[in-house]
């Protein structure tokens, strides 16, 4: 895509140190304009969805090539893409300035004379304060912190790391990058005097999912990292200051922390689900099941809009019905004027709710939020009644025929179509296969037999998570019956359920 600048400029942008929420609002500005985005492999792919979708994203990851000579090849590109006039966001782990060697390619794109912005990032030790509640500074204990890289580049010796200053510090210390070599730096501040009681917290993966803080003393920092076998990324907190945390903190406490949750809906219905679960603390995947398109001809929903003056009820089973038909309803010239005499019918309160979206009011949401409840209670009144249903390009005919029974002149019209997704993401058959996902969200009869469909036996690995009993009835009619079934038909409902079965004992938590 033709780049949309005049004049090219770099975005030095931090990404927090893992918790996508963390991003700060200038550093999501920059990533919408940006043409082209090189990041970190530490920074959290769900940073990278506020990237604008003509941008090219680059992952730098882990790579073989030495270190002087992989910062040249960045900075090449950088500069490259820039004087094309491209809008580049060198998007880094964390705050840019903070060990993440912002410095030298600031320093090669001002020479280049390239426009430049920084964009600060929440750093590790600060997110360590916050999610493992750490308070790196206090009042009584420490007014002072200090930033220490614990990996030393090359070159530098032990001379330049004034370890009887570090000893003799009236506050914090932090380490980044301090596992390999814990046992230089914890042997070498004892050495000076730093008592070996002193508190000392590991905080791996702060402010992920997964994060594991791990309280031991300056005196067996190392030994604990050699047991368990820790691996980076992770803050090293030490000083009277850990004392202060509690056992679990407000973020390990959230009652789906440590559980990682398989939300199969389609892409872009997939949010306010996933939104929810993370902030109960659960880890999210995404994989949807079915995809929502444009129906496969648009003539015959135009034609129901001409008849809509003859219409008596207006009936949605779904949000995506509501959002499609009343797109096309404004598409083709109409606007909220046609259902002036209609009355509308919701499924449920998600239904309801995106029709409350347009400004437009259900007359009807049954007390069950299921096709059978919504036939049930448009009976009473269907006959000599003219029905239109607003439907996917598949679905049960449930709605349809009870209406007809009940002496309803029934229309159905397709506003949209629904498909299943032939291949499975990767990471997620991997993590799958092996056992690693601990339950999956099953929100529709539809996405049930496209999940077994894609993932067949491996389903057995994880607990299932039915929306409602017609769901669980498809998926035991497939071989697979769900562990959990939500009492209230909706995505709360399916929530709820979740953490009912999760305060019992049975979710998975990190040791």
């Amino acid at each position: 895509m033709t780049a949309i600048h005049s004049r090219g400029k770099v975005y030095f942008v931090g990404a927090g140190p893992g918790d996508p929420g963390l991003i700060t609002l200038r550093g999501v500005q920059c990533l919408q304009r940006a043409d082209l985005v090189l990041h970190d492999y530490l920074v959290n792919p769900a940073v990278l969805e506020h990237a604008a979708a003509h941008a090219e994203v680059v992952n730098l990851g882990h790579h073989h090539t030495p270190l002087e000579q992989r910062q040249e090849e960045i900075n090449a590109r950088t500069i490259a893409a820039a004087r094309t006039g491209k809008c580049v966001v060198r998007l880094k782990g964390g705050d840019p300035d903070v060990f993440g060697r912002c410095a030298e390619e600031v320093e090669a794109v001002r020479a280049a004379g390239v426009p430049l912005e920084i964009v600060p990032g929440v750093t590790a030790a600060l997110a360590a304060a916050g999610y493992a509640e750490i308070p790196v500074t206090h009042a009584r204990l420490a007014s002072a912190v200090a930033l220490i890289a614990g990996h030393q580049r090359k070159g530098k010796g032990e001379s330049e790391m004034d370890y009887a200053r570090l000893a003799d510090f009236p506050g914090t210390l932090i380490f980044y990058m301090g596992l390999a070599s814990a046992a230089q730096w914890s042997e070498a501040l004892m050495a000076r005097g730093k008592s070996p009681r002193t508190p000392v917290a590991i905080v791996r993966r702060c402010s992920w999912p997964d994060q594991q803080t791990i309280r031991c003393t300056l005196g067996t920092v190392a030994a604990e990292v050699a047991r368990r076998q820790l691996r980076p990324p992770a803050a090293i907190v030490v000083g009277e200051v850990v004392a202060c945390a509690p056992e679990v903190s407000w973020f390990a406490a959230r009652p789906l922390f440590g559980t990682r949750v398989l939300v199969t809906r389609p892409r872009d219905e997939a949010r306010d689900l996933c939104e929810r679960l993370s902030s109960l603390g659960a880890e999210v995947l995404a994989q949807p099941a079915i995809a929502i398109a444009d129906p496969p001809n648009w003539a015959p929903l135009d034609a129901a809009l001409t008849r809509l003056g003859e219409t008596d009820w207006l009936v949605f089973s779904s949000a995506n019905g509501v959002r499609y038909f009343l797109g096309r309803l404004f598409q083709t010239g109409g606007d909220l004027r046609r259902l002036g005499g209609v009355r509308l019918a919701a499924i449920g309160p998600g239904t309801a709710e995106e029709l409350a979206r347009h400004h437009l009011r259900a007359d009807l949401v049954p007390p069950e939020y299921r096709a059978e409840s919504l036939a049930e209670s448009l009976s009473a009144e269907a006959a000599g009644r003219r029905f239109l249903l607003v439907r996917a390009s598949r679905g049960r005919e449930v709605l349809a025929d009870t209406l007809s029974a009940a002496g309803a002149s029934v229309e159905q019209v397709v506003a949209y179509s629904s498909s299943d997704v032939d291949r499975p993401e990767p990471q997620v058959a991997s993590a799958l296969a092996a056992g690693q996902i601990d339950f999956i969200a099953v929100t529709s009869s539809s996405i049930a037999r496209s999940l077994v469909r894609l993932f067949g036996e491996h389903l057995r690995r994880s607990k299932l998570v039915s929306i409602s009993p017609i769901t669980s009835g498809v998926l035991r009619d497939l071989g697979y019956p769900p562990t959990v079934e939500a009492a209230e038909y909706t995505m709360q409902g399916l929530v709820t359920a979740l953490l009912e079965y999760c305060c019992q004992g049975e979710c998975r938590r990190p040791t």
